[in-house]
C-alpha cells in the first residue's frame, strides 16, 4: 500500500467532518442497475464510513472493510450497529461468502491493481453488481481555483490522484470502467454515469477538507502548514464547489 493510501487515519475524525457524504440518488442508481433486491454488500475501503451509512440505511447487509484502525474507529460512530466491520486491505479479504454488491468509493484506486478483478469477481454472487464511485472537489469559479493552483504551487503541481490506467480527462470512458472492459469473462453491462452536484463551503470547511487530501498529507508537517496558510489567503469567505460523482456499475457474469 502506498505512502498516500496510508495517510488518512491521522485525520480521521476530519475526514469525516469535512468529507461531503453521499445522496440518496447514489443508491437508487446502484440498485436500479442491480434490477433485483440488493441483500448483501461488502465495501472495498469504507473508511468513516460515508457510503456504508446509505446502503445499511436502506436495509443492505453491509460488510464494511477498511485498513486503517483510526478510520475504522471512527467508522463505528456513525453507521448502524449492524454494519460488520473487518479491518483489512481489500487484498487481505479472504472469498467465502458472496455479496449481492461489491462497491468502493473513492477508495479503488488504493487497492493493488494485479488479480483487482478475479478478487471482485469471487465476492459476487452470479449476477451480482460491482460499483465504484467518487470524484474530485473542484472549486468552481476559475478565478479562485487559478489563485489556488499558484499558492499551492511551490509545494504540489496538482493535489488530485491521476487515473490508474493513464485515461485522459474527458475520455468516454474513465477508469475503472476502462479496466472492466477488459475483462468480459468476469463483467458485463459495464456502465458509467455521473451524479452532477454543487455544494457551497465556508474558507474553513474548504481547507479542512484540503487537510484529508492524501497530496497534502504527505508533506511534511511544515509544509502543509505554509500550503494552508497560502491557500487560505486567497480564499473568499464561502467557496462554490463541483463534487460530481462518478459512477462505475458492471454486472458479475453468470458462472459457467
Amino acid at each position: 500500500m502506498s505512502e498516500r493510501a496510508r495517510s488518512f487515519g491521522a485525520r480521521a475524525q476530519a475526514y469525516e467532518r469535512f468529507r461531503p457524504g453521499y445522496p440518496v440518488e447514489l443508491f437508487d442508481v446502484v440498485t436500479a442497475y442491480a434490477g433485483r433486491p440488493v441483500r448483501t454488500a461488502l465495501e472495498i475501503g469504507a473508511g468513516t464510513g460515508k457510503a456504508t451509512r446509505l446502503f445499511a440505511r436502506h436495509g443492505i447487509a453491509v460488510t464494511a472493510t477498511e485498513p486503517d484502525r483510526a478510520m475504522i474507529d471512527e467508522l463505528r460512530k456513525h453507521v448502524p450497529a449492524d454494519v460488520r466491520r473487518v479491518r483489512a486491505a481489500f487484498e487481505d479479504v479472504r472469498p467465502g461468502e458472496r455479496y449481492g454488491l461489491v462497491y468502493a468509493a473513492a477508495a479503488l484506486h488504493w487497492t493493488v491493481p494485479e488479480g483487482r478483478w478475479p478478487r471482485v469477481a469471487a465476492l459476487l454472487e452470479p449476477g451480482g453488481v460491482f460499483a465504484s464511485f467518487g470524484g474530485p472537489v473542484r472549486l468552481a469559479d476559475p478565478a479562485v481555483e487559478e489563485a489556488v493552483r499558484t499558492a499551492r504551487a511551490p509545494f504540489l503541481d496538482s493535489d488530485e490522484v491521476p487515473s490508474p490506467d493513464g485515461t485522459p480527462p474527458g475520455h468516454d470512458m474513465q477508469w475503472p470502467g476502462t479496466e472492466l472492459l477488459r475483462w468480459p469473462r468476469l463483467f458485463t453491462g459495464v456502465r458509467q454515469c455521473v451524479i452532477e452536484r454543487r455544494l457551497t463551503m465556508s474558507a474553513h470547511d474548504y481547507l479542512g477538507h484540503l487537510s484529508t487530501v492524501s497530496a497534502y498529507l504527505v508533506l511534511p508537517v511544515s509544509e502543509q502548514q505554509q500550503v494552508f496558510g497560502r491557500i487560505g489567503r486567497v480564499l473568499p469567505e464561502t467557496v462554490e464547489i463541483t463534487a460530481d460523482i462518478t459512477v462505475h456499475l458492471a454486472r458479475r457474469c453468470a458462472e459457467q
